[in-house]
């Protein structure tokens, strides 16, 4: 069962010196396309739209102390994006490790730093109902496209360590 509700309020954040600590994922998916008789499939990324203006971003909040780092990137994906699916990203037979990397960043909105971690989620499943539907917008994109919306730059490095990590998965194998 999903809940339809997402989490409110910052009474169980978590912070690390005082510096708010935030968790995300790149939802993505393999879409095939036929061009020129030939089947590809094209890595499709999803891009939610910003609460608070006109930017697209991926989906990512606050990590919570009753909860692990990546049902954190999971929640937050699944309230703001209304996707499920996998962290642990697994390739042509190979596992690495889903996190992207960590980043520290200046907040818009209170001029603060927060520590931001970001993962790949694989997508299993697209929800018709999800917590912030009335107030985020969600759409598939390719990489070119995605990179060009994003607001955030730091998100815009998650994305192409995302990318190298599936053009190459070999070099980035977890042992």
């Amino acid at each position: 069962m999903v809940c339809l509700v997402s989490r409110t309020g910052r009474h169980s954040q978590r912070y690390n010196k005082g510096r708010r600590l935030v968790v995300g994922c790149i939802p993505y998916r393999y879409k095939t396309c036929t061009t020129k008789g030939t089947k590809n499939d094209e890595l499709e990324v999803l891009v939610i739209s910003s609460q608070k203006g006109q930017g697209m971003l991926f989906p990512k909040g606050g990590w919570e102390t009753d909860e692990s780092v990546e049902e954190a990137a999971s929640r937050e994906t699944l309230e703001e994006a209304g996707v499920l699916g996998n962290v642990e990203v697994y390739h042509l037979s190979i596992k690495f490790d889903g996190e992207l990397g960590e980043w520290s960043f200046k907040s818009k909105s209170g001029g603060i730093y927060h520590e931001g971690r970001m993962f790949a989620l694989l997508v299993t499943q697209e929800l018709n109902l999800w917590p912030e539907q009335n107030s985020r917008q969600r759409l598939w994109m390719n990489v070119d496209k995605a990179r060009e919306v994003c607001q955030h730059w730091w998100m815009k490095e998650a994305l192409d360590i995302l990318v190298d990590r599936l053009t190459s998965p070999r070099q980035h194998k977890k042992e």
